[in-house]
Order: structure tokens, then C-alpha cells, then sequence
């Protein structure tokens, strides 16, 4: 599957301005909750584990993934429930096995059947979804590392995958919130890195967003909000969903207010 390769660049991409970074720059807060780089990259690797555990089928992913979701029961956030399978592992030694893990997962992936139906913390998906949300998240939370050490990521035409999947789930945005979905959907026209234009739904010129697709894709990941990027939004559903949009799985989360998320000087 190319989307393996896409992740594996992804994680590639973030190990690069980690690699010589001072271990005590792994303990500085994001503008993501706070949450510093050593969680981020906690969090990165207990879900490119569980993902790889679900290639191995039903049992096996249970196994891996229980003691998480007991914790989560329990009402524990997700970040204190990383910290117990994480075992104290921290800093330049996290690094590595989030490294060798990404990787691992990343071989996996690409010799797998992409139609490949596999479980998940909620409904089923195919390897194929699988691998792209880990994209996806390796992505959106390398947004908060970036944005940290005031790096301008340099952007690459994969990131239509994430694009794709912020299409995707525009009803489940809705949904989520226990909203009635709006219809139709709105088009969707974006620029990629190269210069390529996308489109999705059919074209309405009252209901559209259009712009950068790396924009579009902080918008549904929610790194930014859509008043600080130049997304040109048209039209009541389109609005209500830029300003709400998240592609990720788990209960309704409130995207950053404007001016809230930035790379940092």
C-alpha cells in the first residue's frame, strides 16, 4: 500500500527534527493541551503499535488494547492512559522505539490486503483506513512539534490522503455532535504542494470550500483554526463544518480558536 509509505515518510519527516534535538526539549509544552513532545511521541507509538496489533487479528489486538480502554472506562484521559504501557520510557529512549515501531508498522501495513478488515477503538475499518489515520495523526500532533521549534514543515502531495479523509468525514462531524448531517455536502476544491487541484461532491458555487489543501487539512485535524488560514469557505454548511470539522475518531473536540495554535518564534 502506498499509504504505508506515506505514513512511513510522515514519521521519517518528524524523526528528522527530532534526531539532534537535546533531550530536554522533549519535556517543553506544545500549544496542543500542553502536551509536550515526549507525550506526543507516547501517544504516536502506543497507536502505531495497536495498529500493528490489529493486522494480527481480533485476539490479539484485544490483548494489546484492553488495559487502555479499562483505563479509559475509568475516566482517565488518553494521554494518562499511554503512561502505564510506556512503563516510564521517556525522552531520547521513547524516541527510538517510537522510530523502530513506526518503521515496523510501516512494513506491515505495506504487505497487507488494503481491503483487510481490522479492529479498532470503535467500528471496524480496512488496513487501508488504518494506516491512513495513522498518517493522519502522525501528521496533525508533528503540527504541534513544528510549530514548537518554529519549523515550516515542507509539505509533500501524500497529504491528499489526509485531505481525503477530512472529505470523508464530514457527516461524522455532525454526527459526532449529535447534529442532523446538512445536504448536500459541500464541493471541495484544493491546491496540493506540487501545484495538483483536487476535487470532491459535486460543485456548488454557494457551498464550497477551496484553498491550500495543507490548510484544509489543519482545519479537519484541528491544528488551526479556519480564521487563521486562507481558506476561502462559501455558504451556511460549509461554515458550519470548517468550523467544527474533525476528522479523528473519539468523542466531540473543540477546535482551536483563533490565533491559538501557531508556530512559534
Amino acid at each position: 500500500m502506498q499509504q504505508a509509505e506515506d505514513f512511513r515518510a510522515e514519521s521519517v519527516a518528524l524523526a528528522g527534527i527530532l534526531e539532534s534535538l537535546p533531550e530536554a526539549e522533549f519535556f517543553r509544552p506544545t500549544l496542543f493541551k500542553s502536551w509536550t513532545i515526549d507525550h506526543i511521541l507516547g501517544h504516536l507509538h502506543l497507536f502505531n503499535m495497536a495498529a500493528e496489533a490489529s493486522l494480527k487479528g481480533e485476539e490479539t489486538f484485544a490483548e494489546f488494547i484492553d488495559p487502555v480502554i479499562t483505563d479509559m472506562q475509568m475516566g482517565k484521559s488518553i494521554l494518562e492512559c499511554q503512561f502505564p504501557w510506556l512503563e516510564g520510557m521517556s525522552g531520547r529512549a521513547l524516541y527510538e522505539a517510537w522510530r523502530e515501531g513506526a518503521e515496523n508498522c510501516a512494513d506491515s501495513f505495506a504487505q497487507a490486503d488494503p481491503k483487510l478488515r481490522v479492529k479498532w477503538i470503535g467500528p471496524d475499518m480496512s488496513a487501508l483506513s488504518s494506516i491512513t489515520a495513522r498518517q493522519m495523526e502522525t501528521w496533525a500532533h508533528g503540527q504541534a512539534v513544528f510549530d514548537l521549534l518554529g519549523l515550516e514543515r515542507k509539505e509533500q502531495d501524500s497529504i491528499r490522503n489526509i485531505a481525503h479523509l477530512g472529505v470523508a468525514t464530514f457527516s461524522w462531524t455532525f454526527r459526532n455532535r449529535k447534529e442532523e448531517v446538512p445536504n448536500p455536502a459541500p464541493y471541495v476544491e484544493l491546491t496540493g504542494p506540487s501545484g495538483a487541484v483536487w476535487q470532491w461532491n459535486e460543485p456548488q458555487k454557494d457551498n464550497a470550500v477551496r484553498g491550500k489543501a495543507s490548510e484544509f487539512a489543519q482545519v479537519v485535524t484541528q491544528t488551526r483554526s479556519v480564521a487563521d488560514t486562507s481558506l476561502q469557505v462559501t455558504g451556511n454548511t460549509a461554515c458550519s463544518w470548517m468550523e467544527q470539522a474533525q476528522c479523528f475518531a473519539g468523542p466531540p473536540e473543540t477546535p482551536p480558536s483563533m490565533g491559538q495554535r501557531y508556530k512559534m518564534e
